[in-house]
């Protein structure tokens, strides 16, 4: 049987999917009021390979946590492995809809607003201000019991449970090589490396979470797609484990992890936590390219910054008493229900709206195993400052600019697409260097080409020409080129005229020292004759 997972965590397209482990979500939603800017594009979860979702809320001591993945392919080779701190109670498990997560992706991904200025040259309209509001507009059997699998294996089935199309068991561990070899006798297929992984865990008396599809309650639902799960917990430990989902993944993973909690922002106390760029002005036609725009400026960001950070893309009070969610909005904030559904128990329907202290984060991590080597350990803080990742885009005005005040905005529009385009280069390392008529045409600037990074140019070493030779030296250059070292006369070559002088030199001055001596000493014998 085929099916399509709406799980997107930590995924093994060998069959075990591994996930994670914390705290859910919560949000909410209520009347806003306009904005100055207008929303035109976003940067979705769904940009970026393999991504996980999460849903983290975090209550005092309770986590938690929805899942979603997207798996492909058959259900029968569907397997999730999830160390939780305890034992999970049946009514601490359930599904839910997987619109939870497009609702909370569309809200809070990073995005692209518009603006027009107005021409200083035409005539100064008076209009009625005005503000509008965004309108939003079976249980299965439960088995609590203890059972001791074979003894070699030193594994033991804490409990097991149906909870809608999955088979749900709980297992507690001795040794890595017992629970793989359980795992894997047991129809689990488990990747190469999990042993290494499941150590920590065992070790921290951690608990699991194992999965599986039951295909006969999946065939009743009339559907081949499978519901993300949530599970929630009291533990003091406040963690997503991910270092399950590295055992056999190849390169990088990225995870978008919606949290929520009463107090302020969720950030990583064993990596740093980190702001993805904002605020920044950049040129019109980006806004066509705006999904790839948004993944260059992280990847790059994220190169310069450190590859070991999480980054936080969004940031915002949603209590029941703010009236603006955001500025602008990608789409409506969620509803009550929605909040209730994945955790947030804590607000209390008010009105239309709710009432409650609510703050809303967004991380993104890539992860790997040579950066991220420990799990993810998370903090509620009280930073309770909004942030969101927002680019913006100003169309010019157009008509006849022949007032004083319209000739200074022609110079300034120039310099400031100029700047827009130097924005761009900065953020993406995109090549700018074909965009130069951006700058001076006021009418829709259309690029010749899709934006490309831009790629050093690797000129050749100039070739330095050897100086004129004497065709009397050796011919030999790499000798002459050794010399030039030592000493510059010295040759054992027979045409080096250079030596050849030398030897003669040598010779005369010889002589001459001998004709002195013989001449200085006839001299002093015939001064002893004399005597």
């Amino acid at each position: 049987m085929k099916t399509q997972f709406a799980m997107r965590l930590i995924l093994t397209r060998t069959g075990i999917l591994f996930f994670l482990t914390s705290t859910s979500l919560l949000l909410t939603y209520k009347n806003s009021n306009a904005f100055c800017g207008f929303y035109v594009a976003k940067a979705d979860a769904t940009l970026f390979n393999k991504t996980s979702q999460v849903i983290l809320v975090r209550d005092g001591d309770k986590t938690t946590i929805t899942m979603s993945s997207d798996f492909e392919g058959s259900v029968k080779d569907f397997a999730m492995v999830v160390p939780v701190p305890v034992v999970l109670k049946r009514d601490e498990i359930r599904t839910v809809a997987s619109s939870l997560f497009k609702t909370l992706d569309d809200y809070s991904a990073p995005r692209l607003s518009e603006y027009y200025d107005d021409n200083p040259c035409a005539p100064k309209i008076v209009e009625d201000t005005y503000f509008y509001s965004l309108n939003a507009t079976s249980q299965g059997a439960m088995e609590e019991r203890v059972a001791i699998a074979k003894d070699d294996y030193h594994v033991t089935i804490e409990a097991q449970y149906t909870v809608d199309e999955y088979d749900v068991l709980l297992l507690s561990a001795k040794e890595s090589s017992g629970l793989e070899r359980w795992l894997t006798d047991n129809g689990y297929k488990i990747p190469a490396g999990a042993r290494e992984v499941l150590t920590p865990y065992i070790n921290s008396n951690m608990k699991f979470f194992v999965v599986k599809v039951n295909t006969e309650e999946l065939r009743k639902k009339g559907t081949d797609f499978l519901s993300p799960l949530q599970i929630s917990f009291h533990s003091p430990k406040f963690m997503l484990p991910i270092r399950l989902g590295m055992a056999n993944a190849k390169g990088s993973q990225d995870m978008i992890v919606y949290a929520f909690t009463q107090k302020g922002r969720i950030e990583t106390t064993n990596y740093r936590t980190l702001q993805v760029p904002t605020g920044n002005s950049i040129p019109e036609f980006v806004q066509n390219y705006f999904g790839k725009f948004y993944v260059d400026v992280y990847r790059k960001h994220r190169r310069e910054a450190g590859e070991n950070n999480v980054y936080v893309e969004y940031a915002w009070n949603i209590s029941g008493n703010v009236s603006q969610f955001c500025d602008p909005c990608n789409g409506p904030p969620p509803m009550l229900q929605d909040l209730m559904t994945v955790g947030v128990v804590w607000v209390q329907n008010y009105h239309t709206g709710y009432q409650g202290d609510v703050f809303f984060t967004r991380l993104h991590v890539t992860y790997d195993r040579k950066n991220f080597p420990q799990d993810l350990i998370f903090e509620e803080t009280p930073n309770r400052e909004n942030f969101q990742a927002l680019y913006s885009i100003r169309h010019p005005a157009y008509g006849d600019f022949q007032c004083e005040e319209g000739k200074t905005y022609v110079k300034d529009v120039m310099k400031r697409r100029s700047t827009e385009l130097n924005e761009l280069a900065m953020l993406t390392g995109w090549d700018v260097s074909g965009y130069h008529d951006y700058a001076t045409k006021f009418a829709q600037f259309i690029p010749n080409a899709e934006p490309h990074y831009r790629v050093p140019v690797n000129n050749p070493p100039k070739k330095i020409e050897a100086p004129e030779q004497n065709p009397l030296l050796n011919k030999d250059t790499s000798h002459v080129k050794q010399e030039s070292f030592t000493t510059p006369f010295y040759s054992d070559g027979d045409n080096n005229s250079s030596s050849g002088k030398l030897k003669i030199l040598t010779l005369s001055v010889l002589l001459m020292l001998v004709v002195l001596m013989i001449v200085g000493r006839m001299g002093k014998q015939k001064q002893q004759a004399v005597k």
